[in-house]
């Protein structure tokens, strides 16, 4: 798919259109005042380019896997016209050496219950690589808790994910918790947000 008209309309996402901005009310507390964001499946970017607008200070460098979501990125940051998004680079979580090497932030919205458990662990293994000391990896999207009731519309997603890919679902949060420590990552705190979703932050300890 090729995007050669400039007024031609990008591709765009209710779910994005619907979340960033209370995402972005978590982002301006949690992340730093500058340096680099590294924002893992960027998909659509609108979620990059509404944080960038309203955060000059962060350089934020969107990544995907996916030649296509790469192309709409690419065109989005360009109409945006911001100087602080960076180019969209190719980034495979699974992969062990990634294009970036280092970030003062890690940022993923809606990845790894679209994605084999495999992906949760890269991410967070790639993350603890690039962040420093007390650097954040900041999650948003749905979890199951043990400390909570699972939503019917989390559970009902839950199912449909699984009919699509059976390496797909809502992860456990004390599940991606575990997965977390190892590679050294510490919780730092979880934030409740609309729609059954949460925002999980953790820090390099």
């Amino acid at each position: 798919m090729e995007f050669t008209d400039r007024r031609s309309p990008l591709p765009e996402s209710p779910a994005a259109r619907r979340n960033k901005g209370p995402i972005l009310e978590v982002l301006k507390r949690v992340l730093p005042e500058s340096g680099v964001v590294l924002e893992i499946a960027s998909g659509t970017g609108e979620h990059v380019v509404h944080f960038a607008d309203a955060l000059p200070r962060l350089v934020f460098q969107p990544t995907e896997m996916d030649p296509v979501a790469l192309e709409v990125l690419r065109i989005r940051s360009v109409r945006a016209r911001l100087p602080n998004v960076a180019p969209p680079l190719v980034l495979d979580v699974r992969e062990p050496t990634w294009p970036v090497t280092r970030a003062d932030a890690v940022l993923c919205i809606n990845l790894i219950h679209i994605a084999p458990w495999a992906a949760t662990e890269g991410l967070l293994r790639g993350a603890a690589e690039v962040l420093p000391r007390g650097g954040p990896l900041v999650l948003y999207g749905p979890f199951f808790r043990s400390d909570a009731p699972t939503a019917p519309s989390n559970a009902a997603f839950d199912l449909s994910l699984r009919t699509r890919d059976p390496e797909w679902g809502v992860r456990r949060l004390e599940d991606v918790n575990a997965a977390a420590a190892v590679q050294g990552l510490e919780l730092a705190e979880r934030v409740e947000m609309p729609a059954n979703n949460l925002v999980v932050v953790y820090r390099r300890g």
